[in-house]
């Protein structure tokens, strides 16, 4: 089967700004970058799920619990995080727990709940980058 050039185009290009996004980011954006892609796999696993394309609900859910354990959740420090850390570990192997469960029953409702608990987790980590910038400037 042939990808039309505008796609490889396309997903090249994608691919490129990504790469270069991360090369240049800050541990900060890496985190943002994180919950982007999350964010987003979570929503192609629903919409998979809504429309019964297992492949793609597969690799999107697949996808969800990559970043939620290598990414979210190995990146937290309990000794220096302490109590906050700890409760996003367990919020993270809830939604890990939610997501493979989705998966196995096919429920995107379950998916609904992980968007919205991942939503003000995100929307925080965001809210505080520019305290993040002031702190790097006075170290």
């Amino acid at each position: 089967m042939f990808t039309p050039v505008s796609m490889r185009s396309a997903n090249t290009y994608r691919s490129v700004g990504l790469e270069t996004a991360v090369t240049g980011a800050s541990p900060h954006q890496l985190v943002g970058l994180l919950f982007d892609a999350l964010q987003q796999s979570l929503a192609v696993a629903k919409g998979a799920i809504l429309s019964g394309d297992i492949s793609a609900k597969s690799r999107a859910i697949g996808r969800v619990v990559r970043i939620l354990e290598e990414g979210l959740k190995a990146g937290l420090d309990v000794n220096k995080g302490g109590e906050l850390a700890a409760n996003l570990r367990g919020l993270y192997d809830y939604c890990i727990f939610k997501t493979t469960e989705a998966n196995m029953l096919n429920d995107a409702v379950l998916i609904d709940e992980v968007i919205r608990l991942i939503a003000p987790v995100a929307d925080g980590w965001s809210q505080i980058r520019g305290e993040v910038v002031v702190q790097s400037y006075q170290s």
